[in-house]
């Protein structure tokens, strides 16, 4: 039992770090397995640049939108945005800055893909070998049936040795262009992980101190609406059956079920860890808390918008 809480306290602490290294592991078998069974390169000048592109960019592109649609952040933001009945989205910096931390998040699978694509060489060695471009740079100084067999190369059916030993300078040109690709991505991510941290208005142990709170008010707050709902379910079903009137339940509002689902804004005369907790502690009963003079989107503090009933947007 201990062991087992050790696990779970370890997964309660990092479960962010845990979960987008479980995107990585996942994607980077995905890619492999797919590489192994669905990919067959055609083997034709006019056809191997296109399919190789396909599968390297066409699924990464699916991954990245996938992330949004698995964001819960992107349905926080979309969510009543079109209707009539919100005033607006909020400023166009306020959601640029929002789209922008969400599609970071978003392109790590993708990025994954493409990396482990790369390292792996097949995907790059059929486009490659379609491309009339490449063709010309990897034959020169070669014979005229270069250019020609060149496409037959991925399957092995070049006819002169030494235009199929290209196959190797292609792999080679494949990986290098994959470990850069890591590189870069890692780099990128010291530096915005550095900036957001450096720019942020907390201190280390006070963003510790919110990241506990948020995990104990969706606790509560899930364990509040499901009591409520449940009572209110039951007083409904016994009225239906009973034919009777049902008692009076205080469940909030429309207007303010939208108040707590808004976007989260920093703002330093205020100190709140949730739009929950500034709701509640609103000065007054008619004040909109959805956008005050002097908020402001702050990047490290994107985890507040992550939080809630369920993580998962239900689709």
């Amino acid at each position: 039992m201990e062991k087992f809480r050790a696990v779970l306290d370890l997964h309660v602490k990092h479960h962010s770090a845990l979960g987008y290294g479980l995107v990585t592991l996942l994607t980077a078998g995905g890619e492999r397995i797919f590489s192994a069974v669905a990919f067959q390169c055609p083997c034709s000048a006019a056809w191997n640049l296109p399919y190789g592109l396909v599968f390297l960019l066409v699924s990464a592109l699916a991954l990245f939108l996938l992330g949004y649609v698995l964001s819960a952040r992107t349905w926080r933001l979309l969510t009543g945005c079109c209707s009539s009945a919100r005033a607006s989205c909020g400023s166009a910096l306020r959601g640029s800055l929002v789209c922008a931390q969400i599609s970071a998040a978003a392109a790590l699978a993708p990025l994954t893909w493409v990396a482990v694509a790369l390292l792996g060489g097949a995907f790059y060695e059929c486009a490659a070998t379609g491309s009339a471009a490449f063709a010309q740079r990897l034959c020169l100084g070669r014979d005229r049936s270069c250019a020609a067999e060149l496409p037959l190369v991925p399957c092995n059916q070049a006819k002169a040795s030494d235009v199929q030993d290209l196959l190797k300078d292609l792999k080679a040109q494949s990986q290098v262009l994959g470990w850069i690709l890591i590189a870069v991505v890692i780099i990128i991510l010291l530096i915005f992980t550095s900036v957001t941290r450096c720019l942020s208005p907390v201190s280390f142990l006070q963003l510790k101190f919110w990241k506990i709170y948020l995990e104990q008010e969706q606790q509560i707050l899930k364990s509040k609406a499901t009591e409520h709902a449940t009572e209110l379910a039951k007083e409904n079903i016994k009225c239906f059956f009973e034919g009777s009137h049902p008692k009076e339940y205080n469940t909030p509002s429309v207007k303010e079920w939208q108040q707590i689902s808004s976007l989260y804004t920093f703002n330093p005369k205020g100190q709140y860890y949730s739009m929950l907790h500034k709701y509640v502690n609103r000065k007054e009963k008619t004040h909109s808390i959805r956008s005050a003079e002097g908020d402001t989107v702050i990047p490290v503090l994107g985890f507040v918008d992550s939080s809630g009933i369920n993580s998962t947007p239900g689709l």
